[in-house]
C-alpha cells in the first residue's frame, strides 16, 4: 500500500510540471571606457557602448559598437589636451578605434604624474583619474629553465625573474610578455600587489602572456620555447589599476564556471561607465631562451 501511495505521488507531482519561460532582460547599453597612458607614451583611449549578454556578435557589430563622436580630454596637472579619434583597417577585414593626442599637440606620460580623463558623449558626461607610479618594483634579471618531467629533447622553457620589491605595502604591478614579433600579451593572471613578499628579492616563473581572444591552450601554457627573444614589461600601477585588473580577470576565469562565485568588475570611471582608466609605469627586459 505505501509503494502504490509513492508512486501516486511521483505521478501528482509529475502531472503539476510546468514549462517556464525565461526572457532575459535587455539591459540599457552603457560607455564602456579603456584606457591606459604609460610612460614614455601617448595616452590611448577606446570608447565603445556595452552589448547584451546573448547579442550576436559579428565584426560588423564590435565595429557598429566603438564610439567615434564623443569630446576626450586629457589633464596632466599643468595643461589639458583634447584627443582625437582615429581609425585602424587590419587586412583580415577587421576595424580598430581609439583617441589619442594629435601630433602637433603631444601629451607623453611621465611617472609620478596624476592624470584626468573627461569624455563627453550625447549630454553625459564622464571622468576618471589615474597615476603613474615610479618604477620602484623592478627586474634584476631573466633566464630560463628546463620544464620539469619532460625528456631532454623537449624544447620548451620556464622563464624565471628575479623582481626588487621596495620595502612598504603598496607596490602593485601588472606583466606582460612579447614573443619575437608578436604584440605584447597579459599574462592569465597578469596583476599582483606585494601583500607577501613586501621589501624581498625573489625568483618567480614568468608566465607566457595569453591572447585572452583565442582558444586556451592548456599543455604548454606559460612556456617558451628555446630561440624565443622574450621581452617582459613590468608596469607598476596604483591601487584603482590593480583592483579593476584583479576583479576583470577574477570574472573572465569565472566564465561558465557553474561552482564559481559571482564576482563585480571594479572599474574607476564615474557616472555608470564600465571599464577603467590605468596608469602604467613600464620596466622592458629582454632575454633570449637558452638551452
Amino acid at each position: 500500500m505505501r509503494r502504490v501511495t509513492i508512486i501516486l505521488g511521483i505521478l501528482f507531482l509529475m502531472a503539476c510540471e510546468k514549462d517556464i519561460q525565461i526572457e532575459p532582460a535587455q539591459n540599457q547599453a552603457k560607455m564602456v571606457v579603456d584606457a591606459e597612458i604609460e610612460n614614455g607614451q601617448a595616452p590611448i583611449v577606446v570608447l565603445s557602448t556595452s552589448l547584451n549578454y546573448f547579442s550576436t556578435i559579428d565584426t560588423a557589430t564590435l565595429f557598429a559598437s566603438f564610439i567615434k563622436d564623443a569630446k576626450v580630454q586629457i589633464n596632466n596637472g599643468t595643461k589639458t589636451v583634447t584627443l582625437q579619434v582615429n581609425e585602424l583597417r587590419f587586412p583580415q577585414g577587421g576595424r580598430y578605434v581609439f583617441y589619442t593626442t594629435p601630433l602637433n599637440d603631444p601629451m607623453l606620460g611621465e611617472t609620478g604624474k596624476t592624470y584626468q580623463l573627461s569624455i563627453e558623449h550625447q549630454g553625459q558626461q564622464y571622468q576618471s583619474t589615474t597615476t603613474i607610479p615610479l618604477i620602484t618594483k623592478t627586474i634584476d634579471s631573466l633566464w630560463s629553465k628546463r620544464v620539469a618531467n619532460r625528456p631532454n629533447t623537449d624544447s620548451f622553457r620556464v622563464l624565471m625573474a628575479r623582481i626588487i620589491d621596495p620595502p612598504g605595502l603598496g607596490n602593485y604591478i601588472r606583466y606582460f610578455t612579447k614573443v619575437n614579433n608578436q604584440p605584447f600579451f597579459p599574462g592569465f593572471n597578469s596583476a599582483f600587489d606585494d601583500a607577501i613578499i613586501d621589501g624581498k628579492t625573489y625568483n618567480i616563473d614568468i608566465d607566457k602572456g595569453v591572447d585572452k581572444n583565442q582558444p586556451f591552450e592548456r599543455e604548454n601554457y606559460g612556456f617558451f620555447k628555446i630561440g624565443d627573444t622574450v621581452t617582459v614589461k613590468l608596469a607598476n600601477i596604483d591601487k584603482a589599476s590593480y583592483t579593476f585588473w584583479r576583479t576583470w580577470e577574477f570574472a573572465f576565469q569565472s566564465i561558465g564556471n557553474p561552482f564559481s562565485s559571482p564576482g563585480v568588475v571594479k572599474g574607476n570611471i564615474s557616472n555608470g561607465a564600465l571599464g577603467a582608466f590605468c596608469g602604467y609605469g613600464s620596466q622592458y627586459k629582454t632575454y633570449i631562451c637558452k638551452d
